[in-house]
Parts: C-alpha cells; structure tokens; sequence
C-alpha cells in the first residue's frame, strides 16, 4: 500500500499535521497504537483540555536551541486554533495566566479533530503496531500484517511520560536508527521527592498547598505549591521541576507579598508567641511543623533583632534539595527528545533524511505548564503538514 504521507501517533501534533496535509489533497494515513486517538488529549486538564495559552512565546519553551520554535508558533497562533475551536462551537474559557480550557469536557477537541480529518479524508487506523521501518527510494514500514510506503514520515509519537496510556520510546528509536540525534530526555512538569528522613516532618502537612515563589538556577514561578507525601508538587513546583536537575538546589519564598521581617519588627517588644504572628499568614498546620524545624518556640520579646531576620530569611530563602521525582509516571511531558539542530525549523524536517519529519513532544522543545505544550503540538504539526 502505498500513500502519500504517513503519520505514527494520533495526538495531538499528528491529528493537526493530518488535517493539513489532507487539505492539500494529499493522502494521508495516521496510524497510532492505541485503540482511540488523543489519549493524553483526553485527560488534559482535568478532563477539560486546557488546549492553548492567550500568553504564547518562545520564552515559555525549554530547548538546547531556544528559538527553534518560534517560526512554527508565529505562523500558527493560538488565535488560529482558538478560530478553529470557535468553528465547531466549543465553549471555552480563560483562568489565570492566560490558559484556556473547554466549558465542557476534552472529548470535544478529540471530536473535532477527527470529524477535520474525515473532511480531509485522513485514513485513521489504531491499534497498529509497527515492527520495522526501511528507508530506500522511499519508507518502508512493516506492521504485524501488511507493508506500507510512503515519501513522507511524519514522527509524531510523544515524549516518555504518562506510559499507562501508551507512551513509549518508539520515536527515541526510530532517530537512534536513522542516527538523528537526541537530547538527553527527562521527566518535566512532575511532583519533586525528598529524602524520607529529613522530609519526615513535613508529611503530615500532605495536602497543605501554599502560595509560594520558587526559584532555580535563576528561573522562579510564582504558582501555588502543595506539600504531597513524597514531597512536594503543585504548579510551582512543576513547573521548576522541567529546570531543576539532580543536585541543584530550589530556593522557595513562602511569604512572597510579605514583607515578613517588618511585620516580626513591629511585634519584637510584645509577648505574643512567634506563631501567633505567623499564623496571619500561613496556615496553622504548616507554622507548626515550620517552627518545630527552626527552633521558633519563643515569645517575640525573647528574639534579638538579628534573630528575627534569620527566621524572615528562613521563611523568604527556604534552600532546600530534591533528591528525584515522581518519573514520567507523573510527569505531564518529556523534556529532551529530538536535537532541534537536525531539523528544519519551518518545516520540522529531518535536514540529512529528505521526507522524515518530527513533530510535537519528541522533538527538543518543552513547554510550560499552561496550554503551553498543546499550542507547540498544534504548531508543529500545522508546520509539517504545509510541506508533507
């Protein structure tokens, strides 16, 4: 069987990269292994999509070359999908940060996808597994039961993380074959892990979530984070969690629109506890645990002036080391994948292997927590699919 072009994975990047190539007129066959296409669509956000962000910019991106992407996400924008969307109906609406999820569930992204690519007439097969991919005049590929060619491959398979809903390294080994290089890839936007014992006390404060600024090796979000567990997690936390890598130190300031040291300053004479005046800003379960760490069990006139700027540099520059993560079990992307110096940045195109393409969380390119990830997708794949 021979078709025009051939895309392996149905997510996200491969649904969008179909419906255009299809609406050029060429044919196009879009095989996943999976039994339904948009597995990790259909979990995003809640079950709701959080399907791009208003706030869209290479800056929001992680990548060994960090203008890789900004062709494809300005030649597709957000307001390009968001016109799509709007199209088929599909309510939506804005939370902080510019992220935009669905009014209703992420079935309907996954819908409209599909009914694009029909109108396109994409061929969509699932459950197909691929045993051998061959390149000589043209790509070979060999399934459990037929033999497919095609000039144009499209390499749309996703990152590692997630694997109950199917990930796996198949792309990472489809580049190892062909020897394209690859960026050493690891979990992004996952729940970070401590060492049992020094983390012991702060497990009973699992579900406790704080509006805190996070910082590592000069990069800082300011999201809320939620004490877990194994450790910690929440937006702030995976979202340093894409730039934080073993060793590295995080710096969090827990009271980020206090000016903790001149509210401590103003009671240094009184005989209020130490707790009392932390407890107006922090929950009680954390002041707690916190001063039970710190030796914080004093009344405020005990304290010198000195010693309470050690406890508002404590509270502001709370240095603490990861000792891992929750792996891509709980990691929302890969960071890493396809080395962005061997492709094309305006068509996504291998440079040494005319008609291999990569496209979407493979390829070296992570994006923040936010519709972030689901817009590069978006963007790629329209990239690819203008050329296939």
């Amino acid at each position: 069987m021979n078709t025009d072009v051939i895309i392996i994975g149905a997510g996200a990047a491969g649904l969008m990269c179909a419906i255009e190539a299809g609406t050029r007129s060429r044919s196009v066959l879009l095989l996943d292994h999976n039994k339904k296409v948009g597995e990790k669509i259909r979990i995003s956000g809640g079950g709701r999509c959080n399907f791009t962000n208003r706030n869209v910019n290479p800056s929001n991106f992680i990548s060994q070359n960090p203008h890789f992407c900004t062709s494809a996400l300005a030649r597709y924008t957000p307001t390009d999908f968001i016109s799509l969307i709007e199209k088929h109906g599909i309510l939506y609406h804005e939370r902080e940060h510019g992220q935009l999820f669905c009014v209703g569930s992420a079935e309907q992204i996954i819908k409209m996808l599909i009914a694009e690519c029909r109108k396109a007439n994409v061929e969509i097969q699932t459950g197909i597994n691929i045993i051998k991919i061959e390149k000589n005049e043209s790509f070979e590929l060999f399934t459990d039961n037929s033999r497919l060619d095609t000039s144009s491959l499209v390499i749309a398979t996703g990152g590692l993380s997630i694997p109950k809903l199917g990930s796996t390294d198949f792309g990472l080994k489809v580049a190892e074959k062909f020897s394209v290089k690859v960026i050493a890839t690891k979990p992004g936007l996952v729940p970070l892990t401590f060492n049992a014992k020094d983390f012991k006390p702060f497990h009973e404060l699992s579900g406790i979530s704080l509006d805190v600024e996070v910082g590592c090796k000069g990069i800082s979000f300011r999201e809320k984070m939620l004490f877990t567990q194994r450790g910690l997690s929440g937006p702030a936390i995976l979202q340093i969690s894409s730039y934080w890598n073993m060793g590295d130190p995080l710096s969090i300031n827990l009271l980020p629109d206090i000016d903790i040291f001149s509210e401590l300053d103003k009671q240094h004479t009184t005989k209020k506890h130490l707790s009392a005046i932390l407890e107006q800003f922090l929950p009680n379960r954390f002041v707690k645990v916190w001063l039970e760490q710190f030796d914080g069990s004093k009344f405020m006139f005990q304290y010198s002036s000195a010693a309470l700027k050690e406890v508002a540099q404590a509270l502001t520059h709370w240095t603490i080391f990861p000792t891992g993560t929750e792996g891509y079990q709980k990691a929302e992307v890969t960071v890493g994948g396809i080395d962005t110096s061997e492709l094309s940045s305006k068509t996504m195109e291998v440079k040494k292997i005319p008609g291999l393409y990569c496209i979407g969380e493979i390829v070296d390119v992570t994006g923040w927590l936010g519709g972030y990830n689901f817009q590069w997708a978006w963007s790629s794949g329209w990239a690819a699919g203008q050329v296939v």
